[in-house]
């Protein structure tokens, strides 16, 4: 049974950072794909950033060059630096797992930016 378990969520005023990491467990295999989802009350799920086994990585438009995917492998953890946060960056954050067709989600931690 594979588990994701993501932390380091937590209140950060404006201009703050926070660093998330998602740990995975219960896996034999190594994922192709690991990515960070946020989902804001009020608003669908999106994709903020994607790192592939060889370290690729993608970002969404409103989080390039405040934000940084990074993973180690040998841990199967995936982690976000989040840098100059906005109170637009408030939602739940999700890490995702891909494994060929196969996709695992965490359970999510709350990131809040306020004053």
């Amino acid at each position: 049974q594979v588990q994701l378990v993501e932390s380091g969520g937590g209140l950060v005023q404006p201009g703050g950072s926070l660093r998330l990491s998602c740990a995975a467990s219960g896996s034999t295999f190594n994922f192709n794909v690991m990515d960070w989802y946020r989902q804001a009350p009020g608003k669908q799920r999106e994709l903020v950033a994607t790192i592939t086994w060889g370290g690729r990585t993608n970002y969404a438009d409103s989080v390039k060059a405040r934000f940084a995917i990074s993973r180690d492998n040998a841990k199967n953890t995936v982690y976000l630096q989040m840098n100059s946060l906005e109170p637009e960056d408030t939602a739940v954050y999700y890490c995702r797992a891909a494994y060929g067709l196969s996709y695992f989600w965490g359970q999510g931690t709350q990131v809040t930016v306020s004053s």
